[in-house]
């Protein structure tokens, strides 16, 4: 892992983002680039009418200045850090800038269903878990040494969700997580025990895992009357310290995690939760 990028308004989750950032930029060797987006107009950034520019020149600045002060910590000492602002029209461009910088995850703060305080407001935290096409790492709270040791991975084991499966993998790999891979059985659309191991058998050796049975063996089938219930559920039985989930553009999370299920974990969840999108 080279580049972190981390979204900042300048609120306190940011700062929290930022110091698992940190964490995982020392573990790493990383880069972080920190951005704040400006929401400013189009028109005060294209027109030419002094009024208008001077607006945008002092915001920038302002930003800049904030920057200073908000980079200011002990916890980001020893680490490559850059600053960048940007403007946007719409927050899925954040993705545009993370394929820019090359980044390799995203780390993001947020304190909830409300969004981030400031620019992140509304369903921006959504927005971006959903267009990612890098993962994305949402903290809600505080935490000074960022260490998960388990991660479960909820998972519908379709064809489509193999790429997800993967790219969480290598990342649990290396952030030196032991992932837990779980299906969740819903009781409004239940199925048998062989039915779910024929789905997950032919996943495995679709995913070219060197031993399908094994890893058929380290799924856990879990009952439950949603699928965010027993996510939930299952992740406070096993002590688990982050959650992942595979995400699927505008069409919200593949098959089972279809509806607001994507944007429920991700809002309602304590654990982190890392999201990976399909292609």
């Amino acid at each position: 892992m080279k580049k972190i990028l981390v979204p900042v308004d300048f609120s306190q989750h940011s700062d929290y983002a930022l110091e698992v950032a940190a964490g995982i930029a020392k573990k790493q060797n990383a880069e972080i680039i920190a951005l704040h987006m400006m929401g400013l107009s189009e028109a005060v950034v294209t027109r030419d009418e002094s009024k208008e520019v001077f607006e945008a020149m002092f915001y920038m600045k302002l930003a800049e200045k904030r920057f200073a002060e908000f980079l200011d910590k002990d916890y980001l000492k020893g680490i490559k850090v850059t600053d960048a602002v940007h403007n946007y029209k719409v927050f899925s461009e954040l993705n545009d800038v993370a394929l820019d910088f090359e980044a390799d995850l995203i780390v993001m703060g947020s304190h909830g269903s409300s969004g981030l305080k400031e620019v992140f407001v509304g369903s921006n935290t959504e927005k971006v878990v959903r267009t990612s096409e890098i993962p994305v790492l949402v903290i809600k709270h505080q935490t000074t040494d960022f260490n998960p040791q388990l991660g479960v991975f909820a998972c519908d084991f379709l064809p489509n969700s193999i790429t997800p499966y993967l790219k969480a993998k290598r990342m649990f790999d290396v952030l030196g997580i032991k992932m837990q891979p779980i299906y969740i059985n819903l009781a409004g659309d239940f199925r048998n025990t062989r039915e779910i191991e024929k789905r997950i058998l032919t996943f495995m050796n679709e995913a070219k895992e060197p031993n399908p049975f094994e890893s058929l063996n380290n799924v856990v089938q879990y009952n439950d009357y949603s699928v965010e219930a027993g996510i939930f559920a299952y992740s406070q039985l096993a002590g688990a310290d982050i959650i992942a989930l595979p995400t699927q553009g505008r069409q919200g999370l593949a098959h089972f995690f279809s509806g607001s299920i994507g944007e429920d974990v991700v809002n309602h969840s304590d654990l982190p939760v890392m999201t990976f999108k399909i292609s």
